[in-house]
C-alpha cells in the first residue's frame, strides 16, 4: 500500500545548506512511497527564486516573517496534513539523508501501531565534529550525532546517546527512546491529530522533547531507528554556545521542566533560575526573566 509522505525542509539562512540536503533527498529510495517536498522559507530577507527553479517539482512556502522552528515546521505541517500525508518527515536544511533512510523509518512504523515518532541514528558530517582533532580520518561520517534520547528529569538535562562516539555497532537495536531530535523527525499523522502540533511558544529548541512527551503521554512510542542514517552539518544555522541558544535554551527549559518534572523538582528548577538571574550570562538572564514575565514565542532575543 502507497504512503503519502510529506518531507518538511525549515530554511532561514545559507542557500547551500538547503540545497545540498534537498539534492540528497531528490536520491531517496521511494519504495511505495509517494513523497511531497516541502520547503519553507522562514526569512523574508532570503529569496529562494533560484531554488524554485532547481527544484521546481517541489512545494516552496513563504511565512512572511521568522515564525521559530516550531510554528515555522507547523506552516508545513498543516500544508501536509491537509494534502492527505500519513507521515510528515521533519529534516533541518542541514543534514544530508542517507537514500534508504525514510523506507527504513516507515519500515518500522509500521512495526507496531503505537509507533508514533521514530528518529534515525544521526552521525555528525564529516568535519563538523565537536572534536575535530580526536578522529582519524576513517572514523569521520561515523561519529555519533544522536542515537537516541536520555533525559535527566532531576535536572530537566537532555542528552543524546552515543555523542562524540564512533559508531561501531553498538547501537543497532530498534528501540524505545525518551526523545527523537528534530533534527530529523518522522511522524505519523494520528499524533497531530490527537495531540496537536509544534508548541509555538518555544520557538527555538524543546519544542522537538514537548511534542515527544505529549506523544507518549497519549499512548505513543517514540522509537529510535538506527538502519536509518542522516549526516547533520551541526550547528549549521545556530551556533553552538551562542547568545541565541543562551536565550532560548535558559527559557525553554523552563518552560519544559515546570510542565513535565515532580514538584521536588520543580522547587529546585525555580531556585536555580533564581540564582542566574543573578549570577548567568547576559541572554540566560534575559531568557529567564522573559519566562517568568510570559514573553514566549520569540520572546525578546535579538541577534547582535
Amino acid at each position: 500500500m502507497t504512503k503519502n509522505v510529506s518531507i518538511i525542509i525549515l530554511h532561514y539562512t545559507d542557500k547551500k545548506l538547503t540545497m545540498d540536503c534537498l539534492n540528497s533527498i531528490k536520491e531517496l529510495d521511494k519504495k511505495n512511497l509517494k513523497i511531497e517536498m516541502i520547503i519553507i522559507n522562514n526569512n523574508p530577507q532570503e529569496n529562494l527564486e533560484d531554488l524554485k527553479k532547481r527544484f521546481s517539482t517541489f512545494t516552496f512556502l513563504e511565512t512572511g516573517e521568522n515564525l521559530g522552528f516550531a510554528e515555522g515546521n507547523n506552516v508545513g505541517i498543516r500544508y501536509a496534513l491537509k494534502n492527505n500525508a500519513d507521515f510528515v518527515f521533519l529534516l533541518n536544511n542541514d543534514t544530508l539523508i542517507d537514500k534508504n533512510s525514510l523506507v527504513r523509518l516507515i519500515e518500522a512504523a509500521d512495526l507496531d501501531i503505537r509507533n508514533g515518532i521514530l528518529g534515525p541514528k544521526i552521525y555528525f558530517a564529516p568535519g563538523f565534529e565537536f572534536h575535530k582533532n580526536r578522529y582519524k580520518k576513517n572514523e569521520r561520517g561515523k561519529v555519533i550525532w544522536y542515537a537516541g534520547g536520555t533525559m535527566n528529569w532531576q535536572d530537566v538535562i537532555a542528552r543524546h546517546r552515543g555523542v562524540d562516539e564512533v559508531d561501531r555497532g553498538q547501537y543497532e537495536k530498534i528501540e524505545e527512546t525518551n526523545f527523537v531530535s528534530g533534527c530529523a523527525m518522522l511522524i505519523k499523522k494520528e499524533v497531530f491529530e490527537k495531540i496537536g502540533l509544534l508548541d509555538k511558544n518555544y520557538f527555538l529548541y524543546y519544542e522537538d522533547n514537548d511534542l515527544c512527551q505529549r506523544a507518549k503521554k497519549a499512548g505513543f512510542k517514540i522509537i529510535f531507528v538506527p538502519q536509518a542514517i542522516v549526516w547533520h552539518k551541526n550547528a549549521g544555522s545556530s551556533k553552538s554556545g551562542s547568545g541565541l541558544q543562551d536565550y532560548y535554551i535558559s527559557r525553554n527549559r523552563l518552560l519544559f521542566g515546570l510542565k513535565y518534572v515532580s514538584l521536588q523538582t520543580k522547587i529546585a528548577l525555580i531556585r536555580e533560575s533564581i540564582k542566574l538571574l543573578f549570577i548567568g550570562r547576559q541572554w540566560q538572564k534575559k531568557g529567564i526573566k522573559d519566562f517568568y514575565l510570559r514573553k514566549l514565542g520569540k520572546g525578546s532575543y535579538e541577534a547582535n
